[in-house]
């Protein structure tokens, strides 16, 4: 078993009671009498995994156009959609994720805007989106770069430059501030109208979620820092492409980065500097990292691959595991819940056949909140899911 926070235990075991963890131990701990039992032996034991960035059940899979809500491109500025309104759960995206160990994921609008809406974190499971929440939002989406550049230059509108989309933030950030003062100031009974955007990015100036930057260019990353400096909120860089260019600085200010994906060719010029080197030298410079998907970038179910692969390249393996792991749980401010294995936190585990950063290993089983929706049948070689109840 390997716990996260802790050192790996042999022939572990992990005690369950209303869906949450309750004992986590050797082969010593005692189970209660009664209790209906699940051998795992010579398998892993881990935390399911957590994708920290990517788009499942809002970018459906082959489901073209009509499954495609990433996006709400009418404003530079829509920081009051929430991606959490357009999730379907029967996307089989979360099947896949399922499939490769990812339990759950923090689902982000795309980055057609320079303020693109509201994240949420949820898990893999569930009839309605309702049931799947973890965190609601659990940040709010922002792109620079060539995203925003590209698709309001091509309107002959703001922003058409790197320039104009910095300019949009901070114009953003500057109402929201007048927008608190009136607030504040106002008389009884003679309050402001309600401004859903302004709400929305009052809680990143509160701190009460972060600010989640796509950025690849290092350059990029700077004025996304520069930004949360000017503004004191907090900041998430996401993409994070030529983070390693600066990973000293980004290391010192404290930031987490979000790197990924790590599968795509360099099909634009941000993305020229993309290496798998990059998580072991962000790592290796005292930055707090996440890998991601991307998803549908790249499928979800590979993101432990993307994992295997960067420990190839320098990621040391413990480290590799807390990149899917408790990272992204604290990343997305769900930690209380997941990300590891310890009392207290939700019954949400896979058993691999062998190490996960070997190729050759599968999930054979997943449980969430201690309850089996996942197995894998090897007679007919596919996986098996349970009745969503």
């Amino acid at each position: 078993m390997v716990p996260i926070e802790g050192d790996p235990i042999e022939r572990g075991v992990v005690l369950i009671d209303g869906g949450r963890i309750t004992a986590v131990g050797g082969p010593d701990l005692a189970v209660p009498q009664g209790a209906r039992t699940v051998s795992a032996e010579g398998a892993w034991v881990l935390p399911g995994f957590i994708d920290a960035h990517a788009h499942v059940g809002v970018w459906e899979e082959g489901e073209g156009w009509a499954g495609d809500d990433v996006n709400e491109m009418t404003d530079p500025n829509t920081a009051h959609v929430r991606a959490l309104d357009a999730i379907n759960p029967a996307d089989q995206g979360f099947r896949d994720a399922i499939s490769g160990g990812v339990l759950a994921v923090n689902v982000n609008p795309g980055s057609g805007n320079p303020i693109g809406g509201q994240t949420v974190a949820v898990k893999c499971w569930g009839r309605t989106v309702d049931e799947m929440v973890l965190r609601q939002p659990s940040g709010l989406k922002s792109a620079l770069g060539e995203n925003p550049k590209r698709v309001y230059g091509e309107r002959k509108k703001t922003p058409s430059t790197r320039l104009g989309t910095a300019a949009v933030i901070r114009d953003a950030f500057t109402q929201t501030r007048n927008y608190r003062t009136r607030w504040s100031n106002a008389e009884p009974g003679k309050e402001p109208d309600r401004d859903l955007k302004l709400e929305a990015l009052a809680r990143v100036l509160r701190r009460e979620i972060p600010w989640r930057q796509h950025c690849h260019r290092a350059d990029d990353i700077a004025t996304a820092m520069r930004l949360a400096a000017e503004f004191d909120y907090e900041l998430v860089i996401d993409h994070g492409t030529e983070a390693h260019l600066i990973a000293d600085i980004i290391a010192a200010k404290g930031i987490p980065v979000v790197i990924g994906p790590l599968f795509t060719a360099r099909v634009k010029v941000e993305l020229r500097n993309r290496t798998i080197a990059a998580p072991g030298r962000l790592a290796a410079a005292g930055v707090t990292i996440a890998i991601t998907t991307d998803h549908p970038v790249v499928p979800i179910n590979f993101l432990i691959h993307q994992v295997t692969l960067a420990v190839k390249e320098g990621l040391d393996p413990a480290t590799a595991l807390r990149t899917v792991t408790i990272n992204p749980a604290r990343i997305a401010g769900v930690a209380d819940r997941l990300g590891s294995i310890e009392p207290g936190k939700d019954a949400d585990l896979c058993i691999w056949s062998g190490d996960p950063l070997d190729v050759m290993s599968r999930v054979e089983r997943a449980y969430i909140a201690g309850a089996e929706i996942y197995r894998y049948d090897t007679g007919r070689q596919e996986g098996v899911f349970a009745e969503r109840g």
